[in-house]
């Protein structure tokens, strides 16, 4: 029988042992957001699964969405419109109150369930490889459907009493853009944090009331006059996108410009610390969460 000289040489790769080494990173490490693509799919699917289980045995179901800024509306007319008599730069104080409390109650909810998503995911965590990143991005994602929600009745809110969009209205996914990143970046934070120390989940609801009564929701920026303290005050990431907000639907006339360039500015850069402090604590999730 005639042999190949090929089959009379072995095959040095299937003798010799290969070695892969495992060790943790150190220090800070790349990002790495090319994962987020790879796993877009996963993204997709940990989305809807969060708006499934949000409303899953409720009564009510996705109406909430709706039912909490607008009766959060009614006690700022009551008694910040009514008794307190706060202005409302020449708009009917229930649509001022509640075009801003649209995009907060957007950032308030991402913001409170990504801090709580990784210690909420544990048993995936511990069970598969997948970029962490993906959980509080979904979590954040989930609430945009509780958004579109809640901006219907602000469109019927507004016909109601008969204000059109300016044209300015072309600049509101930019400033839902810069919710989305402000919720995410102190989610990241949170949300890492929280693994470690689990005492975080009772500091975000006195963290998120604080922040509310820091945004002009209640009322309106054009109370501080001077025009440096005006810029100081966009260090709130959130003032920006609310008076952007007001601005673009309701053409008032506190255009955001100093405000809202610092508002981005603060909110890249918790968005980015967040993503290294993130990455950073990454390594530790399965073994601690």
């Amino acid at each position: 029988m005639n042999v190949s000289p090929l089959a009379q040489v072995p095959d040095a790769s299937l003798n010799s042992p290969s070695h892969l080494r495992i060790e943790p990173s150190r220090g800070w490490v790349p990002l790495k957001l090319r994962e987020i693509w790879q796993y877009r799919e996963l993204l997709y699917f940990l989305t809807w699964r969060d708006i499934k289980v949000r409303y899953k045995q409720t009564v009510l179901g996705a109406a909430w969405a709706i039912i909490q800024p607008f009766m959060t509306m009614v006690v700022f007319t009551l008694f910040f419109g009514g008794l307190g008599q706060i202005p409302s730069d020449g708009i009917p104080y229930p649509i001022f109150s509640y075009a801003a409390l649209v995009p907060w109650t957007f950032f308030a909810s991402g913001l409170t369930m990504s801090s709580n998503s990784l210690v909420g995911s544990s048993n995936l965590i511990k069970k598969v490889y997948f970029p962490r990143l993906v959980i509080p991005i979904a979590t954040v994602f989930s609430g945009v459907v509780d958004f579109v929600l809640a901006f219907v009745v602000l469109i019927l809110m507004m016909l109601y009493f008969g204000i059109v969009p300016t044209v300015n209205v072309i600049f509101l996914p930019l400033f839902l853009l810069l919710a989305f990143i402000t919720s995410l970046g102190v989610g990241l934070w949170l949300s890492a944090m929280n693994v470690q120390f689990r005492d975080v989940r009772y500091t975000v609801p006195f963290l998120t009331q604080f922040w509310m009564f820091i945004t002009p929701i209640a009322y309106p920026s054009s109370l501080i006059e001077n025009e440096t303290l005006r810029a100081i005050y966009g260090l709130n990431p959130m003032a920006g996108v609310v008076e952007g907000f007001r601005w673009a639907l309701l053409g008032t006339n506190t255009t955001p410009g100093p405000v809202i360039l610092v508002s981005s500015l603060a909110a890249l850069i918790l968005f980015i610390s967040g993503l290294f402090y993130f990455r950073r604590m990454e390594k530790t999730f399965a073994d601690v969460v």
